[in-house]
């Protein structure tokens, strides 16, 4: 019979719940669950980014190629400025939108108020991207439409001066790209801020890509009722004689994001941040001090990076294939203005309808299930564009693609922000710095790919017929790749550990 000890014995504390119904993470007067109105509320908020952002990334290069008859490098170049211009205000952005604010803009909320001024910005700055130079000398497109002479006054590529347009575009790009960044993360970093428990981020995320997705759905649409209502005859395509129709579909779709932002800041109410309730917590000596994570904690955490590179990997497939699918349909397949919509349609429903059980993936499978599912999508999309030909694909099968890709990339991009939610936890006075961190490389990286992209591709597009094609099969393919690896080297070592299941991805 072994001895029976005598003395204290220690009572070990009950290891913490990982179920998503536990206690919540926040103080009490942080609900778990919002009312379905807050909710609406919070989704309308990102609705001008999200509009914005569909025709930035969809017809920003077409427009330049094809109305103001910019050349690839040119415009790979102004699409660059504007991502350089979003990355280096994102941690500005991130710092003052987690500074407190004093006097009557404390009881709006800081996170509102840096998104007011992001939205300002926004709508002053982006009508004017998708319009003529109009105070430029040069022509509006020295590239002739395919079958017709080339006008006796029109310029040789050459001697065109485009740095007349660059300086023209210039300062647009970088006031709607800052105010783009303050939009995003003041939104972003609302998600901890408004909800305790791990399931209701992941619905509020899920929430926010739906909007977006309806977003870009929206301005599909848009477009392809302005091209076929416009076009004089059925196999037209984009050329100098467009330059108005791009200009109707921005003023649409900028104007129906304005009055769903006007929405978000009336109906939505900014909860108090952590800061004063510890303010309030020290006033109150018989309630406990709340504790949180610092900024700079989060910093020497390895698992942010980590979260950064996933989201990066995401959202550069999403936002690569967004922009190359429309020039991969021009130039590799030839397709003609209406079906320069229609793809990107499909695949924005496909996007829509995966965003709408993305959660209860999330919920049923954990995290890294969610992930390899989308991604195994994303890569079957690519190898299909890869070995893709003839006309059954071109009218049919491309359908499909567009659908595969669709449907991956919502799974990826929603599971990798719930991944950064779960990163955050209750620390949400920092939740702005670390959306910042994790989008930071995003829109770097985002930029210099199409501007690499954009710079090694051939003067002239018959030289390389399927330059787009390769460039979405490699490179989207490439970028899956490492958001799996990614994941595996976080997820991994979560496995070895003996410590708590809560520091793992479920």
């Amino acid at each position: 019979m072994p001895p029976q000890r005598t003395g204290p014995v220690a009572v070990l504390p009950p290891e913490p719940e990982t179920s998503e119904e536990a206690a919540p993470l926040l103080p009490p007067e942080v609900p778990d669950r919002l009312t379905i109105m807050s909710r609406v509320a919070y989704g309308v908020g990102h609705v001008l980014n999200d509009v914005c952002a569909s025709m930035w990334f969809s017809y920003t290069l077409l427009f330049m190629h094809a109305v103001t008859g910019m050349p690839g490098a040119q415009a790979g170049a102004i699409l660059m400025l504007g991502q350089v211009v979003d990355a280096l205000a994102t941690p500005l952005v991130g710092m003052v939108a987690d500074k407190p604010m004093a006097g009557p803009l404390r009881k709006y909320g800081r996170r509102k108020v840096c998104h007011l001024v992001g939205t300002i910005l926004v709508i002053l700055s982006f009508p004017f991207i998708f319009a003529p130079c109009w105070l430029c000398a040069t022509p509006i497109s020295v590239t002739p439409v395919p079958g017709q002479l080339p006008d006796p006054g029109m310029m040789p590529p050459d001697t065109v001066d485009w740095w007349q347009q660059i300086i023209y575009y210039a300062p647009l790009v970088t006031i709607f790209q800052i105010g783009w960044a303050a939009v995003q993360i003041a939104h972003l970093s609302l998600i901890p801020d408004l909800t305790a428990s791990a399931h209701g981020r992941t619905e509020l995320t899920a929430i926010r890509y739906s909007m977006s997705v309806v977003s870009s759905i929206a301005v599909y649409m848009i477009t392809w009722s302005v091209l076929r209502v416009t076009r004089k005859n059925p196999g037209d395509q984009i050329g100098p004689q467009d330059a108005f129709k791009f200009q109707n579909i921005v003023l649409i779709g900028v104007g129906l994001g304005s009055l769903f932002s006007l929405w978000f800041h009336v109906s939505l109410k900014e909860p108090p941040s952590l800061q004063q309730k510890q303010s309030a917590a020290k006033r109150d000596k018989e309630q406990a001090p709340l504790l949180f994570k610092s900024t700079s904690a989060f910093f020497k955490d390895p698992r942010l990076y980590q979260a950064a590179v996933l989201y990066v990997s995401s959202r550069l497939f999403t936002t690569l294939s967004q922009v190359f699918v429309p020039l991969y349909l021009d130039e590799s397949l030839g397709e003609d203005a209406e079906s320069l919509a229609l793809v990107p349609l499909c695949t924005f429903i496909a996007s829509f309808v995966a965003s709408l059980v993305v959660k209860y993936m999330n919920k049923g499978l954990g995290r890294m299930v969610t992930y390899m599912v989308g991604a195994l999508l994303c890569m079957i999309g690519c190898i299909w564009i890869y070995v893709g030909e003839g006309l059954t694909f071109q009218n049919r099968d491309i359908y499909f693609v567009a659908t595969l890709l669709g449907t991956g990339s919502s799974v990826t991009l929603v599971t990798s922000l719930c991944i950064t939610a779960d990163l955050i936890g209750d620390s949400t006075d920092s939740g702005a710095a670390v959306y910042s961190a994790v989008t930071f490389a995003d829109k770097l990286f985002n930029g210099l790919a199409v501007m690499v992209i954009e710079s090694l591709k051939c003067p002239n597009k018959w030289e390389c017929p399927h330059y787009y094609r390769d460039a979405v099969a490699f490179v989207c393919g490439g970028t899956v790749l490492v958001g799996i690896l990614t994941l595996v080297t976080y997820w991994r070592p979560r496995l070895w550990c003996q410590g708590s299941r809560a520091n793992r991805i479920p």
